[in-house]
């Protein structure tokens, strides 16, 4: 129930700060436009629901465009739409491959940034193969969502970048076995 209330609690605050954030449309956008970026990132994770006995390593792809080039509509300056394409595997207690696909927005939370770091919060949906099954998962493809908060440190060209999410897995009752997994991840990478 806790993390429920944590992730409302996250989404509450990102809805509350949108309407001070300035908005533009991809037709009268007056600032300098935002490159594509591409990274590269590694992550581990492990499971706290329905156990804690599944731990994972991930090499993570990621492609980050600016919002209004994929999505032509008003969005803050500081939002960011990101694909993300995962490739790794459990590492206890067996070995069992894991790929995902996800899609997420970025948000900068350019008010608390500074020189060295600029603070985020992400969000978005994919789908997870994963090797493994756990008692009462009826299904290896799942659908993903996550949450979390990161820190950018630009250096240069590049960006540095760490990430703590909560990620989700389960079939949403399209099978009926539906056991759902809830990992913690912490992610490290770059952007060029």
């Amino acid at each position: 129930m806790k993390l429920k209330q944590t992730l409302l609690i996250v989404w509450l605050t990102f809805f509350a700060l949108m309407p001070f954030c300035e908005t533009s449309s991809a037709e009268d956008q007056s600032t300098e436009e935002v490159p594509t970026r591409v990274g590269f990132a590694l992550s581990y994770g492990n499971t706290f629901h329905p156990d804690n006995k599944i731990g994972f390593v991930l090499a993570n792809y990621l492609v980050m465009f600016d919002y209004d080039k994929i999505w032509p509509h008003s969005a803050p300056e500081n939002l960011r739409f990101k694909l993300e394409f995962s490739l790794g595997s459990t590492t206890t207690p067996d070995h069992w491959a894991m790929a995902s696909a996800s899609m997420l927005a970025l948000y900068y939370l350019d008010f608390l940034e500074s020189k060295a770091v600029r603070p985020y919060i992400e969000g978005g949906i994919g789908l997870i193969y994963t090797g493994f099954r756990v008692e009462g998962q009826g299904s290896r493809l799942n659908f993903n969502p996550k949450a979390g908060f990161g820190f950018e440190f630009p250096m240069g060209q590049e960006s540095l970048f760490a990430s703590l999410r909560w990620d989700h897995l389960s079939n949403a009752y399209l099978n009926r076995d539906n056991t759902s997994v809830d990992s913690v991840i912490l992610m490290f990478g770059v952007y060029f």
